[in-house]
């Protein structure tokens, strides 16, 4: 996937297109994040009965999954990476550095490294993440591997999180959603 054209093909909404509550969203989690209203709220905001479904099911895997926030950022990076998703990837660097990855892993998991400083579980997520991406499957071996450090729960999430932001990669490329620049001070 290469970077997207300048030029949003949905802009993103204001209070009249996404309604009262998405903009309140975005403006709060721009606020926290640093950052403007993020795009991929107020674009994916104009259809307000699928954003909530999805915000409610993005929000279960992460941060409310059951994988640390650190291994979901990996995976999230390393996902953003392969599919070349510059809007993922800028919001996903941040994220990932609050969730204790230094500058170096980061580079790392965005250059497709899965040995280093990565803790055995973390070597196995970066391995899953890249099979399920190149094959839209786990082989029986990582399966196993995978059984041996996470539980059967935690396998499901790291499927549902590399579906799920491989996904949203497709439908922020797609939809042309340009990276959030960050707020100006008052």
């Amino acid at each position: 996937m290469s970077e997207p054209p300048s030029t949003p093909r949905i802009a993103p909404g204001g209070w009249r297109e996404v309604g009262p509550l998405v903009a309140a969203f975005a403006r709060v989690a721009g606020r926290v994040q640093g950052t403007e209203p993020p795009a991929v709220f107020l674009t994916l905001g104009r259809h307000r009965r699928l954003f909530w479904g999805w915000l409610h099911f993005a929000g279960r895997l992460m941060p409310g999954g059951r994988l640390s926030r650190r291994e979901s950022e990996l995976v999230i990076v390393r996902v953003a990476a392969r599919r070349g998703s510059s809007y993922e990837l800028a919001q996903h660097r941040r994220l990932a550095r609050r969730a204790g990855l230094s500058r170096e892993e980061v580079a790392a998991i965005e250059a497709g490294a899965t040995d280093g400083t990565f803790t055995g579980r973390e070597r196995l997520l970066l391995r899953a993440t890249d099979e399920l991406l190149a094959d839209e499957d786990l082989s029986d071996p990582l399966w196993a591997a995978l059984g041996e450090r996470f539980e059967d729960r935690e396998r499901i999430e790291i499927v549902m999180l590399v579906g799920h932001y491989a996904m949203l990669a497709t439908a922020l490329h797609t939809l042309r959603v340009q990276p959030d620049r960050a707020r100006r001070s008052l």
